[in-house]
């Protein structure tokens, strides 16, 4: 018998639930596919990774297809903030768009940072859609070694 099928006195009826089963099918199929969906289209952010070692905090963020100067980084209460606009190219115009997953219009991203850094040490670099932050620690801040005396 096929799915979504139930035999009532000879005559094939469509079950009441196939519709209902069949769209949430659907759901879950679209939601575990590995395409884009309008859920996540609202907005796009950069992609950013915090590291330290015992003299520095560095930020690397990955912004593509944009240029160094739409791009702001503030450094504020340990708060860095990355912002910017990532603009949109026209081409021709004639043009049938058949697939569009480029993300375009402006961002910002605020990550906080560790305690005792020093601000005013902060430095930035832009190549190939990444931008390297490095910012010194403070020597109050940096890892001390104790010696442990024995009695």
């Amino acid at each position: 018998m096929a799915r979504g099928l139930i035999k009532r006195d000879e005559k094939n009826i469509q079950d009441p639930f196939v519709n209902f089963r069949n769209e949430m099918e659907r759901v879950f199929d679209d939601f575990f596919s590995l395409r884009p969906t309008e859920l996540f289209d609202s907005e796009w952010v950069p992609s950013i990774d915090v590291d330290e070692d015992e003299k520095n905090v560095y930020v690397r963020a990955e912004i593509p297809g944009i240029e160094e100067k739409d791009i702001d980084v503030t450094l504020e209460e340990n708060i860095l903030t990355i912002s910017g606009e990532k603009k949109e190219e026209h081409e021709e115009k004639n043009k049938k768009q058949w697939l569009r997953e480029s993300r375009f219009g402006s961002f910002q991203r605020s990550v906080a940072l560790p305690e005792g850094i020093k601000a005013d040490s902060a430095k930035a670099k832009f190549k190939k859609g990444v931008l390297n932050i490095e910012i010194e620690k403070t020597e109050k801040s940096k890892p001390k070694s104790i010696k442990i005396d024995v009695k």
